[in-house]
Order: structure tokens, then C-alpha cells, then sequence
């Protein structure tokens, strides 16, 4: 596999590569075996580049870059690139030039100019570079206190302090409400936009931020398997193992003029619809659409057209193919972390992740099987059957007469006893 298990501090072991191990080699020669770079109980400083993921283990790579608000450092490298979403060659030869006068030559580590600096000033840019080597000069700093067995360090940015960055990028200073309790928030604002720091409000309002500005509800539909359309359609989506499923109906819509144009129309506001979705549950691997069959070829290529221009919005790395002999659209989302449903719910433990139960027939079919099995094994003076309250209510009234017939043939009693705590497929049998 030429990988190592590293232990990290969490319940399970990271993943590291011999590909992700950052180890200088002249021209092209080949990558040595993980077994002459590593070695069992070596302390070693890596970045996690993918959360871990239901059985998986994060994945890490000893690679490391720091994303600032308009730069990405690579202490390691020499490197300055230019973000590819930067299309125009002017903006991109500028921004070099601005780069380069303000990082020489003999000064160690590279830098990858983000989107958010098209037009930022050389100040700012200043400050970024300041900020980010700081920040690095901390990580060594700690990387080599060897008191800790784990370090967390401060190259991972909070989920707070994540909001507060990503909030003063993008919107206006009077829309800024970031609790100044929120100690990971406050300390990056300080850090990487002082003079924005008064920017900072602490909200105390009676009533909740999340009621006030709807994230409850988005939260509450961003969760949900139906999504519904503004026009009366609505979509399904199904999250498994191996990929998402994503079905478009039309629901209660009937359009104005015919069936192929109010099917048109829904496709149409579901290609904008899914993309938002995407976003909203972090949804990746493979991803397929059934969007609803369309006969007219010029009423896919617009609904394909605009499904790629709601996913320009979307910062992460994601490949869409037309539409296949089956009227599907494929699709691979970069996984990096865990999607929102993941994050925020856990399997069922009624169903065991299934999505559905035993009906309670089927559950009194398996009990009078059991009870046979029962029967055969132990002499017992009575059989006493707990199930929940709607199987014991099918024993009492459909099943009654199978249960009787079952006692006469093995000749002991059966009782029943309903267990408000059980689950619809949950049962015991007690041998009295």
C-alpha cells in the first residue's frame, strides 16, 4: 500500500500516502519506499487534507499550505501561482508583479494568489504575507514542544473563526453580528483585520440570530430527503455509500401551455435548486440526476447550460458529464470532509440505517418461527412473548389464530406482553 497509519489523537488512525510525504528529489527520480522515510514511533508534523469519512481515517500529507484571506503560503516551496478562476492574462501577470516585489527572492516559501485578491491593494497583500508567516513561525514553534503527545496547531482554523473570515470577505460592514464571546472569531479578526475588529457586535437581541435569519428552517430543509420547488415540483435526495441519487418530479406543477414546456420549466428550476444543495450538505463522490425525461435536444442542452452556470458558484473541485443513453446526468463533487447529515444526525437506531421497518406482521411471522425453535430445544412450563405494543396488538387480533394453533401443537401456554420501550422490530421470549 506504501501508506502509514498515524496516530493523531482520534479514534481512528489518519492515512498518509507515500505520494503526500514531501521529500525534495533532483529531476525525475522515482519516490522512495515509505519504509526509508518513516519509522514506527517517529513524531512527524502533518496537515489533514480530508476529514475522516464514515469508516475512514483522515488523510493527511506532511505537504503543508495555510490559507489566508487572499493568499495560500506554501512554506515549503518556492512556488507563486495564480488562482485559475484569475481567466484574464493582464490581471494575472499584475498580480505576479505585485507578488514579487513584495516577497524576494531569497526569502524561503511560496505563495498561491486566491480570487478574493484581484483587487487588493499591495498594503493588503502585505499584510496577508505578514500574517500567514506568522502564523507558520507559531506552527514550528509548537511543532517542536515535545511535552503533548498530540498538538493541535494553530494552522487549523476554527469553525468560528472560519465564519468571521469568510463573513468579512464578503458582506457589509453593518451586517456584521459575530458574538464577541466567540474567542476563536475575535483572536483571527485581530490578527488578520485589526482595523476591522470594531466591526464585531454582540447581538442581544431576545429573539434567537438563528430564528431572526431563517437558519433554523434552512437547516431544517437542508436535512430533509424532499426538497420543494417555488413551481410545485420537488426533488428526492438519496445519500449512500457509494453515491448520491438526486430524482426530479413534477409534482403538483402543471404549466400554461403543454406537458413538454411545464417539464422544461421544472428541470430548469431544479438545475439551480440542486446546485444550492450541493453546497448546503456538502454533498460529494459520485452524484447522479434524474432529471424528468426531455425529448426536445434544445430543451437539455439549456437545462445542462444552466445547471453548469448555477455550479460556477460552487469553490469546490467538481466535474459534470452531459447527459447519458438514460437521461441521467453524472457527476463527482471533491469530498474533503463529512456532508451535513453526516455531521449533524447518526444512524437510526431503530431501522439500523435502512430507511424502513419490519411491518408488524412480518415481526409475528419471525416470533412464531422462534417459538417453534424455542420449543425444540428447552421444555420450559410457558413461553412468554414481549414485543411492542403493535405486534402484541396483531397477536390479540389477525395472528390470534396461528399463536393458538402453535401452542396446541407444542402443548405449552404462550403469553403475551406488550413493551412500550420496544422497538416495532424488537422482541424476547422468556422461558417461564
Amino acid at each position: 500500500m506504501q501508506s502509514a497509519f498515524i496516530d493523531i489523537g482520534l479514534g481512528r488512525t489518519a492515512f498518509l500516502h507515500v505520494a503526500d510525504i514531501r521529500e525534495p528529489r533532483p529531476g525525475d527520480e522515482p519516490l522512495r519506499p515509505i519504509e526509508r522515510l518513516l519509522f514506527e514511533g517517529q513524531s512527524i508534523l502533518v496537515q489533514v487534507i480530508k476529514d475522516p469519512m464514515g469508516s475512514k481515517g483522515a488523510r493527511l500529507s506532511t505537504q503543508v499550505s495555510i490559507a489566508g484571506r487572499m493568499l495560500v503560503y506554501l512554506p515549503q516551496d518556492k512556488h507563486i501561482g495564480i488562482s485559475q478562476r484569475i481567466e484574464r492574462e493582464s490581471e494575472r501577470e499584475a498580480l505576479r508583479e505585485k507578488l514579487g516585489r513584495l516577497v524576494p527572492g531569497d526569502e524561503p516559501g511560496g505563495f498561491i494568489v486566491r480570487t478574493m485578491a484581484e483587487s487588493a491593494t499591495e498594503a493588503e497583500l502585505a499584510k496577508d504575507i505578514e500574517y500567514l508567516r506568522k502564523l507558520w513561525r507559531d506552527i514550528r514553534a509548537q511543532s517542536t514542544d515535545r511535552r503533548a503527545a498530540f498538538a493541535a496547531l494553530p494552522g487549523a482554523v476554527a469553525g468560528a473563526a472560519r465564519a468571521a473570515r469568510f463573513r468579512q470577505s464578503r458582506d457589509r460592514p453593518h451586517r456584521h453580528r459575530l458574538a464577541r464571546e466567540l474567542p476563536a472569531a475575535d483572536r483571527l479578526c485581530r490578527r488578520v483585520h485589526a482595523d476591522r475588529a470594531p466591526l464585531l457586535e454582540h447581538y442581544v437581541g431576545e429573539r434567537p440570530l438563528f430564528d431572526l435569519h431563517g437558519v433554523e428552517d434552512e437547516i431544517q430543509k437542508a436535512l430533509a430527503r424532499r426538497v420543494d420547488l417555488k413551481s410545485g415540483g420537488y426533488l428526492i435526495i438519496d445519500q449512500t455509500e457509494a453515491m448520491t441519487t438526486i430524482d426530479v418530479n413534477t409534482g403538483g406543477f402543471v404549466g400554461v401551455r403543454n406537458f413538454d414546456d411545464t417539464i422544461f420549466k421544472t428541470n430548469l428550476e431544479a438545475a439551480q435548486t440542486i446546485a444550492r444543495q450541493l453546497r448546503l450538505r456538502n454533498l460529494g463522490g459520485i452524484i447522479i440526476i434524474d432529471f424528468i425525461d426531455m425529448e426536445n435536444e434544445e430543451h437539455r442542452t439549456a437545462v445542462l447550460s444552466e445547471f453548469n452556470k448555477a455550479l460556477a458558484r460552487d469553490h469546490t473541485r467538481l466535474t459534470v458529464n452531459g447527459f447519458t443513453a438514460l437521461g441521467l446526468v453524472e457527476m463527482t463533487r471533491k469530498r474533503t470532509r463529512e456532508s451535513l447529515a453526516h455531521v449533524l444526525c447518526e444512524e437510526c437506531p431503530t431501522c439500523g440505517g435502512r430507511g424502513e421497518v419490519k411491518t408488524a406482521r412480518t415481526v409475528c411471522y419471525e416470533i412464531l418461527r422462534e417459538l417453534l425453535r424455542e420449543a425444540r430445544q428447552f421444555n420450559a412450563r410457558e413461553y412468554r412473548v414481549l414485543g411492542s405494543q403493535a405486534v402484541i396488538d396483531r397477536f390479540l387480533d389477525e395472528e390470534s389464530q396461528g399463536l393458538a394453533m402453535l401452542s396446541d401443537f407444542i402443548g405449552k401456554p404462550i403469553s403475551l406482553q406488550a413493551e412500550p420501550s420496544y422497538s416495532q422490530e424488537q422482541y424476547d421470549i422468556v422461558l417461564m
